[in-house]
């Protein structure tokens, strides 16, 4: 704190100062004294030897001098050290008491100008302003009590700082806040990106899915689509959005859906199923499922919609009905086919037996050769069926199949009206099939006979041969595995058949024909011979168009002899089986006879057999057994193939023809037997022909036979 100075100002003091003149230096002192005397502030006046001229009455009240030191001529120092002893400048003892003397006294000496304020002891606060006199003659000083105007100031001060802390706070907060905000800010661009991102990941999904997804507002409104759902309908997944239902999906369509959409709104889980018709005319159908979107309050919002594309399903589920339905058929068929051939066997091996005993007998040839002609044709019949159920005996082998056509189609030339034109169309390289030549054509000049009752008025009938690649779908409907085939389309220009006919035009007895017009066998016959040659029929008609039927075949090499083909040898058959024994297996005890009979004309003995368990007992007991001639179905638990087998086994040399109606296990015959056999009802002259070409394996003593 700077040195202070005091001024005292009073009329009486004056009388001491030095007059210049007794009358005007009085007044000089009286108004010099009342004019100090009225200054807020306190004034003190030292000469240059630091002496106290003059002081007024505010100095007194301020620092409360005592009387003996206000007056003239009394040095600085005495004010310095009685402010020092009473403590005013900070207190200790006598040496802090000196030392604050004589800093304050060296200060004063300076005469220079200073401004500082004084806080007292009783809690008070001065101001004081020193200005030295010109050439150093004195030093004014002037003293101000600011303690109210401190209190104020410090009052703002403090104010001012618990404003500036509230602001400080404030603004750490809104720092703080708006830190988090830019923060939540950069965060929600994130999750706006990742939203984005994720909902172009969900529509790259739900594009992906091979299903219909859509979403429906309450207002009948879609709001979202999927890429499959939209171009079901003929739109994108764009401009589907905000678009009515019956604008999307059509009004004919809308009447169908309209309803299940209805319950969904209210509520309600809806599945259904629906037909549309496709731009190029197509029908195509779907399974639509409806599900609710509920509200948290349990308000309808909308529905979503799930749907699948079933078209596929649908045909293959009708194309698995079809084969269900043609395997039961086939199978019945056969188990028929099976019986008749029996009872055929019994009457045709009775009839010859009749007209051979009484050859001279006019009148019984009367009777017995249409008897004989009927069941020759029932037999025909019957080989028809056993064809369609996949049943008849086949004789496949590579078989050119432009060569086959080639001839076929020059007798079709002398046998169609000159109204139908033939053409033809090969494929390169040349397709060689798998296949029994005489039942490809005879299945070929089926369809051609067929294409010329569909053109009454004529027209063009085309037969076309190549090599097709069935790709996984194709090779699936027609039950195949993959890879290239044989195909052989006929194709006529005719009438064509509805959808109704179509799905039946391969069932056995089907026609459209007049009751004299066909038996209805031809197309079941064609169908269970090409299923049966391993391969499959496709057919594409259209009403006032026409029809293409093509037959689906496995490729094979090149060839040059058929396959599996017994050559008949020369000689009689009595030469090497007279006097020997047969062994006769048939369960039928008719059948069983006239077989008998049949083979006692050789001049053998026969024995007889019921089943496989009675022949096998008898070929361990019996070695003279040369032959056995054997039903393939039977009863019991050994079969005519069982039955082979044993005799296999059990006598290498022991020959073995099999008999069956039902030749359905002929085709199963595994690859170590080779039998021969007779597809009943056989004539004498069959069975002959099988136990001649036994001949030469008994001649060598049959290390081949069987």
């Amino acid at each position: 704190m700077s040195l202070q100075t005091v001024f005292p100002s009073s009329p009486a003091a004056s009388a001491d100062i030095p007059q210049a003149g007794a009358v005007d230096d009085a007044l000089y002192r009286h108004m010099l004294g009342g004019a100090l005397d009225l200054f807020d502030q306190g004034v003190t006046v030292f000469d240059g030897g630091l002496r106290l001229i003059a002081w007024n009455r505010r100095f007194v009240e301020m620092l409360e001098f005592p009387a003996e030191l206000l007056c003239p001529g009394t040095s600085y120092e005495a004010f310095v050290r009685f402010n020092a002893e009473r403590g005013e400048y900070g207190g200790g003892g006598a040496e802090a008491v000196s030392a604050q003397i004589a800093e304050r006294m060296a200060a004063a000496r300076s005469f220079r100008a200073h401004h500082t304020r004084w806080l007292r002891p009783n809690g008070r606060v001065l101001e004081l302003r020193g200005q030295p006199m010109a050439g150093n003659a004195g030093f004014v000083t002037f003293y101000a009590d600011i303690t109210d105007q401190q209190h104020r100031q410090d009052e703002i001060e403090r104010h001012k700082a618990e404003l500036e802390a509230h602001i400080q706070r404030r603004t750490a907060e809104l720092t703080a806040t708006n830190a988090e905000l830019t923060a939540a800010i950069e965060k929600n661009r994130e999750i706006t990106v990742a939203l984005r991102y994720s909902e172009a990941r969900l529509r790259q999904i739900t594009d992906a899915i091979p299903a219909h997804i859509a979403y429906v507002d309450k207002a009948w409104a879609y709001r979202y689509a999927n890429r499959r759902y939209a171009e079901w309908f003929g739109w994108t997944s764009a401009t589907i959005v905000d678009q009515p239902i019956p604008t999307v999906i059509g009004a004919r369509l809308f009447d169908q859906v309209a309803e299940p959409v209805r319950r969904a709104l209210g509520g309600e889980e809806v599945s259904y199923e629906y037909t549309l018709t496709a731009a190029d005319g197509s029908e195509r159908h779907a399974r639509s499922t409806l599900v609710p979107d509920f509200s948290p309050a349990g308000d309808v919002l909308g529905c979503f919609v799930h749907g699948l594309d079933i078209t596929e399903q649908r045909r293959t589920q009708s194309a698995l009905a079809q084969a269900q339905k043609m395997e039961a058929i086939g199978q019945l068929t056969g188990g028929l086919a099976h019986d008749f051939n029996n009872m055929l066997t019994v009457v045709a091996g009775n009839l010859n037996e009749l007209r051979e005993a009484r050859a001279d007998d006019a009148v019984v040839g009367e009777y017995v050769e249409p008897a004989l002609l009927a069941a020759n044709r029932g037999a025909s019949l019957i080989r028809r069926l056993l064809a369609f159920a996949r049943q008849q005996p086949l004789s496949p082998r590579p078989v050119e199949v432009n060569e086959l056509v080639h001839g076929l189609t020059r007798l079709l030339r002398r046998s169609l009206p000159e109204n139908i034109t033939i053409l033809t169309a090969f494929g390169d390289p040349e397709p060689v099939a798998l296949v029994d030549p005489h039942q490809l054509e005879s299945a070929l000049l089926n369809l051609a006979l067929n294409a010329r009752d569909a053109m009454p008025n004529g027209g063009e009938l085309r037969i076309q041969a190549g090599i097709e690649t069935l790709a996984p779908a194709a090779a699936d409907d027609l039950e195949l595995a993959p890879g290239d085939y044989v195909q052989i389309s006929v194709t006529d220009s005719g009438e064509g058949m509805d959808g109704s006919t179509l799905t039946r035009v391969f069932e056995p007895f089907f026609t459209t024909k007049k009751a004299s017009g066909g038996t209805g066998l031809g197309m079941a016959m064609v169908y269970g011979f090409i299923k049966q040659s391993g391969g499959g029929v496709r057919i594409r008609s259209r009403q006032a168009c026409g029809t293409t039927v093509a037959l689906v075949l496995p490729c094979a090499e090149r060839s040059d002899g058929a396959a599996g083909e017994y050559c008949p040898a020369a000689g009689d058959p009595a030469g090497w089986l007279k006097g020997r024994v047969v062994l006769l297996v048939e369960d039928d005890p008719e059948v069983r006879r006239v077989v008998r009979k049949q083979l006692a004309a050789l001049d053998c003995a026969v024995l007889e057999a019921e089943n496989g368990e009675e022949a096998a007992d008898m070929l361990e007991s019996i070695p003279a057994v040369s032959l056995v001639v054997s039903d393939v179905v039977m009863h019991g638990s050994m079969d005519g193939h069982a039955l082979a087998r044993f005799a296999r086994s059990f006598r290498p040399d022991l020959p073995v023809i099999l008999m069956s109606g039902y030749t359905e296990a002929a085709g199963s015959i595994s690859d170590d037997l080779a039998l021969p056999i007779l597809a009943k009802p056989f004539t004498r002259e069959a069975l002959y022909a099988a136990v001649s070409r036994l001949a030469p394996f008994m001649q060598t003593g049959g290390e081949d036979a069987a």
